[in-house]
């Protein structure tokens, strides 16, 4: 799927795309207030004006005006003076759906967006601006919670498209590197039954991922394993998979993953590497801006092409490589190991 950005032919299209944060404020701040879940639990899922500011408490300036832009922009239905969910928003956005994916607008709204604040102070140094450090976030469970609810919203969308792009049936186990909490190695033990599932994340990820298995009754079927993938064995499987995780490193740290990857792997398995991967004409608008995101929040991240993960799966050993789209945006390197 290729962007469509305002015509910037004109000086409307030109400015027009320089105010395009506009838009995305209002979307954002829509989903810090849970607009979207109010409106979902109103009297027949609509509500006018003065519910909105009673509801949400708030003074009632502007909201007009700031729920019509959110008509214009689509999230919103407006009929006869009452305002309602777009179905695609009472999809995704409505908290506690399955398909919520709220979770990542609230990180970008909190972190992403005043990071973009300071994005040439970004280009001038190469230093992250984002101001927060990962090993901070693990102290806090209130803010780790958050950033957890933001890995859950990709995974909620990707989930589905990776189960449906891969053959499980010759396999008996799999192992997400990187996994959090383990959102998506539940999805696919409960959609492929006859697996055994393992998650690879840092030690403070374990609550969260107990809570999760606990609430899915996954026992037995779903264990958490903590560490760092830098310090520590990785848990070995027939399937093992690092998505939107490789881009968090630089290109060194990224070939010393999929080499220890490949270790992790058992004879005949394969491994899986997602992410928002590079093309070589400048034509998905969407991964470049994730790649700026990790300037913004890294040290030293950023997207890739999917030659780069092939070149490195050749050189750990990996006897196959394939490259092929995955969702929207995403591209999928499945490198294969020999038995």
């Amino acid at each position: 799927m290729t962007s469509n950005p305002p015509d910037v032919s004109t000086p409307a299209g030109i400015l027009r795309l320089g105010n395009a944060f506009c838009d995305a404020k209002a979307l954002l701040t829509a989903v810090e207030l849970d607009l979207f879940t109010a409106l979902h639990e109103a009297s027949d899922g609509a509500a006018t004006v003065d519910e909105v500011r009673d509801r949400l408490s708030l003074h009632g300036r502007g909201l007009r005006d700031f729920l019509d832009l959110l008509v214009a922009l689509g999230v919103l239905q407006r009929a006869q003076g009452r305002y309602r969910n777009a179905p695609a928003a009472d999809r995704h956005l409505v908290r506690g759906g399955e398909e919520y994916i709220g979770g990542f607008l609230l990180r970008s709204s909190r972190n992403l967006y005043p990071a973009w604040g300071r994005l040439e102070e970004a280009l001038r140094t190469g230093q992250p601006q984002s101001g927060s450090d990962f090993e901070a976030v693990t102290k806090n469970p209130a803010i780790l919670r958050q950033f957890i609810g933001s890995m859950d919203a990709f995974t909620n969308v990707l989930g589905a498209q990776l189960i449906d792009a891969f053959d499980w049936s010759p396999y008996g186990s799999v192992a997400d590197i990187g996994g959090a909490r383990g959102n998506l190695a539940s999805q696919i033990v409960r959609a492929r039954q006859h697996l055994a599932g393992h998650v690879f994340d840092l030690p403070a990820m374990e609550p969260f991922a107990k809570e999760l298995i606990a609430e899915l009754g996954l026992e037995g079927r779903l264990e958490f394993h903590g560490g760092s993938f830098f310090t520590d064995p990785l848990p070995s499987a027939d399937v093992v998979i690092l998505g939107h995780v490789l881009h968090d490193w630089d290109a060194q740290q990224r070939s010393e993953l999929l080499h220890k990857a490949y270790d992790a792997v058992n004879p005949g398995g394969a491994l899986l590497v997602y992410d928002r991967m590079l093309d070589d004409e400048p034509e998905h608008a969407e991964n470049l801006v994730i790649s700026l995101d990790m300037l913004l929040v890294t040290d030293g991240g950023s997207e890739y092409p999917a030659a780069e993960i092939t070149e490195y799966a050749r050189h750990a050993g990996f006897a196959s490589t394939e490259v092929s789209p995955l969702g929207d945006y995403d591209t999928l390197v499945v490198a294969r190991k020999s038995v």
